[in-house]
């Protein structure tokens, strides 16, 4: 099966696993999905996020997203966002930003969880 996205199958499973409530988890993928756009976009796993003028260049090479500017511009505003977020856990950590891992972000993720109800799965109709 083909990777629709930066993060590989046994990561998209791993994330899944995480027991957080389900709006929380969602912000994890968010993130492990930000991070990973963002080595991408800077061509490495260390050191600071990209810069806008890098990110607006990789997004727009993206097959995907060439047509759609618009749609590239809110993605871009929220790699940004993701960006802050990231570097802001690196710091509390002691690494840089595009070195954190996955098992960081859960970690930190879990240990700031809300302790609302768990949810493994999509919600019951």
């Amino acid at each position: 099966m083909a990777e629709a996205g930066p993060l590989s199958a046994a990561e998209s499973l791993q994330l899944e696993a995480v027991p957080l409530p389900l709006h929380e988890r969602q912000h994890l993928r968010l993130l492990a999905h930000a991070l990973r756009s963002l080595q991408e976009a800077a061509g490495r796993c260390e050191g600071p996020p990209p810069d806008r003028a890098r990110l607006e260049a990789w997004a727009a090479a993206q097959p995907p997203l060439a047509d759609d500017a618009v749609f590239r511009g809110l993605l871009v505003d929220q790699l940004i966002s993701a960006a802050i977020q990231i570097e802001d856990l690196a710091a509390d950590l002691g690494v840089s930003a595009l070195a954190l891992s996955l098992d960081q972000l859960i970690s930190a993720a879990t240990a700031t969880a809300d302790p609302g109800p768990v949810s493994m799965g999509p919600p019951e109709p």
